[in-house]
Order: structure tokens, then sequence, then C-alpha cells
């Protein structure tokens, strides 16, 4: 259960560019020169019908702009368009920019700092209102029908109670799970890639160690692990900070020592 952090759209926009250039710069072996060879022979007269984007100038022009759009997204209030398409024309044509260096320099870290101030004020907005939405969410499902509360804050719910043993905080085990937000979005399901999942507990977030150390092999429990005892205020990918987490885990064996990943 590991997810991948989400760049900045200055970063991806810059990212997109440079692996662009790159792929453009890449030298050519003979095999490649003579595929180009072929390939602009057969686009002199025109490249593939694409409606409004007649040419391959075009379109490549449009496949740019697309780029350029997406790795902009998050800060596209920052940007007059207008003024954006101005620099890629002086630019370009090589005329005398109205920034020097050193100007571009100064203006690039002020709106780094100012971008990453308006991504830890949202981040720790967000925080509080999963904080508060997650406590009010516990308290009422604690009075639920079968939903147990642990001493940690923990809730879970027996769906199916197995024969097996039950895990140790330090064994490994193999195990199929949903995980999902409070509002129902799955971030993670190993039903979906079709084959359980085994994982060391010691390396997991408290509330799954303490968790699946109350089921039985065969057992399906659904858990409730609020915040504290999942990812916190960091928060992982897709996972906000401060979310509580919904798990519907299916034990299926306690694995040999020395598995997991």
């Amino acid at each position: 259960m590991k997810f991948t952090p989400r760049h900045t759209g200055l970063a991806l926009a810059v990212a997109s560019l440079a692996a662009l250039t790159a792929a453009c710069n890449k030298p050519a072996d003979k095999a490649d020169a003579a595929k180009t060879d072929t390939t602009a022979q057969a686009g002199k007269d025109g490249a593939k019908a694409i409606p409004g984007l007649a040419t391959e100038k075009e379109q490549v022009s449009y496949m740019i702009g697309m780029d350029m759009a997406r790795s902009l997204e998050p800060v596209k209030d920052e940007i007059d368009l207008d003024t954006l398409h101005k620099a890629l024309k002086a630019s370009l044509a090589g005329e005398k920019p109205l920034l020097d260096e050193k100007q571009a320099g100064e203006i690039r870290e002020a709106f780094a700092q100012k971008v990453q101030a308006q991504r830890i004020a949202k981040m720790m907005a967000d925080a509080k209102k999963n904080e508060e939405e997650g406590a009010k969410f516990l308290a009422e499902n604690a009075k639920k029908p079968g939903v147990v509360t642990t001493a940690s804050g923990l809730q879970y719910q027996v769906i199916t109670e197995g024969k097996g043993p039950k895990p140790s905080p330090t064994d490994a085990v193999s195990a199929h799970y949903k995980g999902s937000l409070l509002d129902g979005k799955t971030f993670d399901s190993s039903y979906d890639r079709g084959e359980p999942a085994t994982f060391v507990l010691a390396q997991l977030v408290p509330g799954w160690q303490e968790g699946i150390t109350l089921m039985p092999v065969g057992s399906k429990y659904r858990f409730w692990i609020p915040s504290k005892l999942a990812y916190g205020e960091q928060g992982a990918g897709p996972i906000a900070p401060n979310s509580t987490l919904v798990f519907e885990v299916e034990l299926l064996d306690i694995a040999k020592p020395g598995a997991g990943k």
C-alpha cells in the first residue's frame, strides 16, 4: 500500500517540456534515420486526417499545448494566457525578452513560495475538515449494531468469523482487501488486481497491525481506521491528510517466515 506523491504543476510543465526536448534531440541511428526519411516522404503532402488539425505541424503544436495545459492545471488561475503566449512567441522568435535572467529567477522563486504556501494552507484546511468529519462519523458508527470499538479507537465489524489461528504482530499474512474513503471512493484493492497481497504486519499502519491480529484465518472483517492509526496529518497519495479509512479484509493465511511485500 504505497502511493506516489503528487507533483506541482510548475514542475510537471518543466519535466514535460524537458522530456519532449530530449526526445527530439535524441541522436538517430541508421535504422531510425531510414525510418524518418520514409515517414517524411509519406507525410510531405499531408498528415493523418484530424478535424481542425490539417498539418503535422498543427497536430504537434496542439499536442504540446495539451501537455502544457495538463501540467499547468494546478496553477491555471495564476496564469494570463495572452502573456504566456506573448512570452512563447517572443522567445521562439529570438526577440529580447521583457525579463532578464535575474528578474525571471526572482519571480520564479517568489511564485514557487506562493504556490507552496497555498498548498500548505489547503492541506491544513483539508486536514482539519477530514479530522472533524472522521470524528463525527466514528462517534455515530460506534452506536451501530455489531460495531466494536477498541481502546485505541479502531472500529471493526465481523462479516464472517473464521476458525483458523490468529496472527501475531510479527507475522506475515496473505489477505484480500479493499480500502476506501468515507465517501465510498476506493483507493486500493487487491480484488481489482485479481490476486491477494502478502504483508508483514509490523510494516503496516497501526490500524492494520491491530485489526489483523484480531482475525482468525478464514475471517472477513470490516475496519474503520481513525487517521491517527492510519496516515495521519501527512496522508499518502490519494489519501488526504487526517482521513478516516474503511477496509474490508479477508484473512486467507498466515504466511511463512520471511514472506511479505
